[in-house]
Protein backbone atom coordinates (compact mmCIF):
# COMPACT_ATOMS: atom_id res chain seq x y z
CA UNK A 1 0.00 0.00 0.00
CA UNK A 2 2.73 2.37 0.76
CA UNK A 3 4.90 1.81 -1.96
CA UNK A 4 1.47 2.36 -4.39
CA UNK A 5 1.27 5.64 -2.57
CA UNK A 6 5.33 6.57 -2.97
CA UNK A 7 4.87 5.41 -6.98
CA UNK A 8 1.80 8.01 -6.99
CA UNK A 9 3.12 10.96 -5.64
CA UNK A 10 6.35 10.43 -7.51
CA UNK A 11 4.44 10.85 -10.47
CA UNK A 12 3.12 14.05 -8.70
CA UNK A 13 6.40 15.18 -8.05
CA UNK A 14 7.86 14.60 -11.31
CA UNK A 15 5.10 17.01 -13.25
CA UNK A 16 5.13 20.14 -10.41
CA UNK A 17 9.13 20.34 -11.11
CA UNK A 18 9.90 23.32 -13.43
CA UNK A 19 9.94 22.38 -16.70
CA UNK A 20 7.61 20.03 -16.82
CA UNK A 21 4.22 22.07 -16.81
CA UNK A 22 1.73 21.37 -19.10
CA UNK A 23 0.20 25.64 -18.35
CA UNK A 24 1.14 27.36 -21.78
CA UNK A 25 1.13 31.49 -20.19
CA UNK A 26 -1.19 32.72 -22.88
CA UNK A 27 -1.60 35.44 -24.26
CA UNK A 28 2.07 35.78 -23.92
CA UNK A 29 2.93 32.25 -25.75
CA UNK A 30 0.58 31.48 -28.21
CA UNK A 31 -0.09 27.70 -28.74
CA UNK A 32 0.42 26.54 -32.56
CA UNK A 33 -2.17 24.48 -33.60
CA UNK A 34 -2.17 20.85 -35.51
CA UNK A 35 -2.42 20.69 -39.07
CA UNK A 36 -6.29 19.08 -38.26
CA UNK A 37 -7.47 22.05 -36.57
CA UNK A 38 -10.44 23.86 -37.92
CA UNK A 39 -10.50 27.36 -37.44
CA UNK A 40 -11.49 30.36 -39.21
CA UNK A 41 -12.75 30.05 -42.53
CA UNK A 42 -11.41 31.43 -45.81
CA UNK A 43 -12.16 31.71 -49.53
CA UNK A 44 -9.53 30.78 -51.47
CA UNK A 45 -8.70 33.69 -54.44
CA UNK A 46 -7.41 33.29 -57.61
CA UNK A 47 -5.67 35.80 -59.88
CA UNK A 48 -8.69 38.13 -60.52
CA UNK A 49 -11.76 36.84 -58.42
CA UNK A 50 -12.24 34.60 -55.93
CA UNK A 51 -12.37 30.41 -56.41
CA UNK A 52 -15.78 29.48 -55.91
CA UNK A 53 -18.35 28.99 -58.45
CA UNK A 54 -21.30 29.23 -56.69
CA UNK A 55 -22.80 25.42 -56.85
CA UNK A 56 -24.75 25.76 -53.29
CA UNK A 57 -22.90 22.52 -51.87
CA UNK A 58 -21.84 24.37 -49.14
CA UNK A 59 -24.63 25.74 -47.46
CA UNK A 60 -26.24 22.48 -48.15
CA UNK A 61 -24.36 20.46 -46.41
CA UNK A 62 -23.61 23.16 -43.40
CA UNK A 63 -25.88 21.37 -40.17
CA UNK A 64 -25.78 23.95 -38.53
CA UNK A 65 -27.35 26.62 -41.94
CA UNK A 66 -25.14 29.36 -41.33
CA UNK A 67 -22.91 29.62 -44.78
CA UNK A 68 -25.18 31.57 -47.21
CA UNK A 69 -25.06 31.91 -51.04
CA UNK A 70 -26.48 34.04 -53.66
CA UNK A 71 -25.11 33.76 -57.08
CA UNK A 72 -24.30 35.78 -60.70
CA UNK A 73 -23.16 35.37 -63.72
CA UNK A 74 -19.69 37.78 -65.19
CA UNK A 75 -19.57 38.39 -68.81
CA UNK A 76 -17.59 35.32 -69.49
CA UNK A 77 -21.08 33.51 -68.36
CA UNK A 78 -19.06 32.30 -65.67
CA UNK A 79 -20.74 31.82 -62.12
CA UNK A 80 -19.34 33.36 -58.96
CA UNK A 81 -20.55 34.39 -55.72
CA UNK A 82 -22.36 38.00 -55.53
CA UNK A 83 -23.09 36.99 -51.53
CA UNK A 84 -21.06 34.77 -49.59
CA UNK A 85 -21.94 35.09 -46.08
CA UNK A 86 -20.75 32.87 -42.92
CA UNK A 87 -22.81 33.32 -39.22
CA UNK A 88 -19.81 32.20 -36.80
CA UNK A 89 -22.03 32.56 -34.50
CA UNK A 90 -24.09 29.36 -35.54
CA UNK A 91 -20.56 27.68 -37.39
CA UNK A 92 -20.26 24.45 -35.07
CA UNK A 93 -16.69 24.21 -36.94
CA UNK A 94 -17.45 20.76 -38.56
CA UNK A 95 -15.39 21.19 -41.71
CA UNK A 96 -18.57 19.81 -43.82
CA UNK A 97 -18.36 23.10 -46.33
CA UNK A 98 -14.29 22.45 -47.03
CA UNK A 99 -15.00 18.50 -47.52
CA UNK A 100 -18.16 19.36 -50.12
CA UNK A 101 -16.55 21.88 -52.10
CA UNK A 102 -15.72 20.33 -55.55
CA UNK A 103 -13.15 23.53 -56.39
CA UNK A 104 -11.25 23.69 -52.81
CA UNK A 105 -12.87 27.44 -53.02
CA UNK A 106 -12.89 27.33 -49.01
CA UNK A 107 -10.23 26.21 -46.38
CA UNK A 108 -10.41 26.63 -42.27
CA UNK A 109 -7.27 28.51 -41.08
CA UNK A 110 -5.34 27.93 -37.60
CA UNK A 111 -6.90 31.06 -36.60
CA UNK A 112 -8.86 30.34 -32.92
CA UNK A 113 -8.95 33.89 -31.44
CA UNK A 114 -11.75 34.69 -32.71
CA UNK A 115 -13.47 36.72 -29.63
CA UNK A 116 -15.24 40.16 -30.61
CA UNK A 117 -17.57 42.07 -28.36
CA UNK A 118 -20.27 42.49 -31.12
CA UNK A 119 -22.38 40.36 -32.55
CA UNK A 120 -22.06 41.89 -36.03
CA UNK A 121 -18.55 41.42 -36.22
CA UNK A 122 -19.40 37.41 -36.25
CA UNK A 123 -21.35 38.28 -39.82
CA UNK A 124 -18.25 37.31 -42.00
CA UNK A 125 -19.23 38.77 -45.81
CA UNK A 126 -17.12 37.51 -48.54
CA UNK A 127 -14.57 40.62 -48.35
CA UNK A 128 -13.58 39.73 -45.25
CA UNK A 129 -13.24 35.77 -46.63
CA UNK A 130 -10.95 36.76 -49.07
CA UNK A 131 -8.67 38.74 -46.77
Amino acid sequence: MFLAIAKGLSITFRHVLPGNSTTVQYPAVKLTPSDRFRGLHRLVPTQDREKCVACYLCPTVCPAKCITVESAENEKGEKYPEVYTIDLLRCIFCGYCVEACPVEAIEMTGAYELADYNREDFEFTKDRLLK
